[in-house]
């Protein structure tokens, strides 16, 4: 039995949820699928897999040896970028996770660009709204991060930005412009409730906002909440079709600004400073292609966001 073998089929019967699903995925017949794992649970003396007619199910045995297949599999394919990089080839795959926002908003427009450069290396990239909790499953992850951000990550900052309050002029026709924060009680706020947006808001649900004068203090204020999620995009749209006010990153609301769909109300307050970074977890060995993805992100981030607000100013 080629052991190695078989253990990436059996991390593809499971990532693919069924045998037939791998077989497809890997070029190869059902059978031999099967059998090649049958004949690693025989070598291991332990069932990995429970087999229903409906679905598979790992045992509390294969979620363990899945762990260090997928660990032994990913030390295999960074010996290999690593061989690789010596003659300048670098191939193979970097896992990525990111919140859904940034991988629409940061990612997806570097792709093209990403693939002209290098190739053979894929990107495989998952989302997910907690990304940041998630550090230590992938070889790099897209976050955002409030002021005063500390964590036992290594983290490249890739570009800041202020979140700010908006709404639609159709919107503030009907309900009124806010002019001072407490002003915001009286209006429908449209909350995200993921996680750096809610560990930068203060307790409970209110809304605290920065005064952009030193001399000003902060201040919170319980704006009534008229819908919640983790979307991004489900809230913007929801701001632009006029159902209340919400908070967002300025360099996501540029167009709808630039387009007059959005108006940037209380334009002496925002609601935080951030930065994105790319993090991976600290003392992990940093493969030649997840150290070209750092330096590719590094230079082009900055640079496709100075582009973007030059073509809406």
């Amino acid at each position: 039995m080629d052991r190695l073998q078989a253990m990436k089929i059996f991390e593809r019967v499971v990532e693919e949820g069924g045998f037939a699903a791998a077989a497809r995925a890997m070029d190869m017949s059902p059978p031999v699928v099967t059998r090649m794992v049958a004949e690693l649970e025989q070598h291991l003396g332990t069932r990995l897999l429970q087999r229903t007619t409906r679905k598979l199910a790992l045992t509390d045995a294969g979620e363990s040896y899945l762990q260090r297949v997928r660990a032994i599999l990913h030390e295999i394919d960074d010996a290999e970028a690593a061989a690789a990089a010596r003659t300048r080839d670098l191939r193979g795959t970097i896992r990525i996770v990111a919140a859904p926002v940034l991988a629409t908003n940061f990612l997806a427009p570097m792709m093209a660009a990403w693939h002209a450069h290098y190739p053979k290396l894929m990107l495989d990239v998952s989302m997910d709204a907690y990304a940041a909790s998630r550090v230590d499953e992938f070889d790099v992850i897209i976050m955002v991060a409030g002021e005063g951000f500390d964590a036992n990550i290594v983290a490249r900052p890739l570009v800041q930005g202020e979140a700010i309050v908006v709404a639609s002029p159709d919107y503030l026709e009907r309900r009124g412009i806010p002019r001072e924060p407490q002003d915001l009680i009286h209006h429908d706020y449209l909350r995200d409730s993921s996680a750096p947006v809610r560990l930068q808001s203060g307790p409970g649900r209110k809304l605290r906002l920065q005064s952009l004068r030193a001399d000003v203090p902060d201040e919170e204020v319980d704006a009534p909440a008229v819908l919640q999620s983790v979307s991004t995009e489900l809230l913007m749209r929801a701001a632009v079709d006029g159902a209340g006010v919400a908070v967002t990153s300025r360099l996501l609301a540029e167009e709808h600004l630039a387009r007059g769909e959005l108006v940037h109300i209380l334009p002496g307050w925002i609601f935080s400073r951030y930065t994105i970074y790319a993090a991976l977890p600290s003392g992990r060995m940093l493969p030649a292609r997840t150290r070209v993805f750092l330096d590719f992100l590094t230079e082009h981030v900055p640079r496709a966001m100075a582009e973007k607000s030059g073509q809406l100013s």
